[in-house]
Formats: structure tokens, C-alpha cells, sequence
């Protein structure tokens, strides 16, 4: 296949309540009608590894019992892994096929996402090698939000939690994003200021994207 007319995978990234899910819908139903095919996902991923993840963060999973029959917390390191085989389960079966035939896929986080959130707990290094397989986005739009904030969206938008939506947490997800944006091997990053109203987000993520639409169907 001419690989000039290889579609383009966007991805929008920020911290939980930053809008990346809302964001990610707006700029589908913007692209709908203007190329052949265009594909809204999400990581974790709706495939096995990806709802067994979704589980795990819920609480609903935890990891193996202990000698006394006691339920103990999921290893994050595992987690870490379980993410990277659900990219490459993604990828596989979900955004490959839309790429090679010169579709848009927008996913709703993707490799900076492990980078920020499982680089909290196991070597940066190492969350990168065993990504190593996932292509590099075309481009990655991130939505800068403080925590405080985020948070505030996240207590109206939902009551459950999942084990990275802490205040603290937040925060520290928060820093880890701004260490990681700078990596080499990411492809194009922009940031925005995600605290904007949505329709005024929505448009400068369309701006950012719109040069790149010649190169599709």
C-alpha cells in the first residue's frame, strides 16, 4: 500500500478530569464526513486485557492472596504490563486495520499515558522498552489541567473512583506528565490549556489537527 495515504492516529492525553474523553468525542464528530473513516477509541481499551485493567483500577481485582488467604493489592508493576499487552492488543485489532486503509483513529490516551501514570512506580526506562512496539502517533494533543481543578470535574462528572483519582494523586500525575512531555520518540506533542471552555478546547484541538488532514482519503 502507498504509504502516503497511511491514515493518522491522533491522541489526546492529560490527567483524569482533564476532558481527554470529552475532547476526544468533539473532534470525531468534527472529522465525521470529511475522510473515509474515522475511529473514536480509548485506552484502556474496551478488548480483555483492557476491561481486566479497568477492573483492577476499580478495585474489582485485586492481586493474588497471601499465605493466609488475604486478598493483596495488585502489583503495580504488573499493571504496567497488563497496559502495554492491551496497546499492542489495541493496536492490533483496532487501530492498524482503520490506519491501513487511511482512516483517522482519535484515541483517548495511549503511550504517554504509561509513561506519566505507571512511570510512578516502576523505572521510566522500563515502561518505555516494553512499549516499544506501539507506532508513534502522528500527533498527541495534551490538556493541561491543574489537579485541583480536575478533580473538582471529576466529583461532578461520577461517584466511583478508580485508585489514581486522589487529590494526591493527581498531582503527582500531574508532574510526571510535564517530566515526560519533553521525551524524545513521542512523535508531535502540543499542549493546551484544558481549563478553557470546551468549545474554545475543542477548536484549538480541530486547529492542530486540520494541517495534517491531507494526508488522508
Amino acid at each position: 500500500m502507498d504509504k502516503r495515504r497511511r491514515g493518522l492516529l491522533i491522541v489526546l492525553e492529560g490527567i483524569d478530569g482533564a476532558g481527554t474523553t470529552t475532547q476526544a468525542a468533539l473532534l470525531g464528530e468534527r472529522l465525521a464526513g470529511r475522510t473515509d473513516a474515522v475511529v473514536v477509541t480509548a485506552e484502556p481499551s474496551a478488548g480483555p486485557v483492557g476491561m481486566l485493567i479497568r477492573n483492577v483500577l476499580r478495585g474489582r481485582v485485586t492481586g493474588a492472596s497471601d499465605p493466609a488467604g488475604r486478598a493483596t493489592t495488585f502489583d503495580r508493576r504488573a499493571l504496567a504490563l497488563l497496559f502495554a499487552a492491551d496497546r499492542l492488543d489495541h493496536v492490533a485489532c483496532e487501530v492498524e486495520p482503520v490506519l491501513e486503509r487511511g482512516g483517522v483513529v482519535i484515541s483517548d490516551r495511549y503511550l504517554l499515558s504509561s509513561l506519566a501514570y505507571q512511570g510512578l512506580d516502576a523505572p521510566r526506562e522500563w515502561v518505555a522498552e516494553i512499549n516499544r512496539f506501539a507506532p508513534v502517533p502522528d500527533l498527541t494533543v495534551f490538556l493541561e489541567v491543574p489537579a485541583e481543578v480536575a478533580w473538582s470535574r471529576i466529583g461532578r462528572a461520577r461517584a466511583g473512583r478508580d485508585l489514581f483519582e486522589t487529590v494526591e494523586m493527581l498531582e503527582r500525575v500531574a508532574s510526571a506528565y510535564r517530566e515526560v512531555l519533553t521525551r524524545e520518540g513521542l512523535g508531535r506533542v502540543v499542549v493546551m490549556d484544558g481549563t478553557r471552555p470546551r468549545q474554545e478546547v475543542a477548536d484549538r484541538v480541530f486547529s492542530a489537527v486540520e494541517p495534517l488532514l491531507t494526508r488522508v482519503p
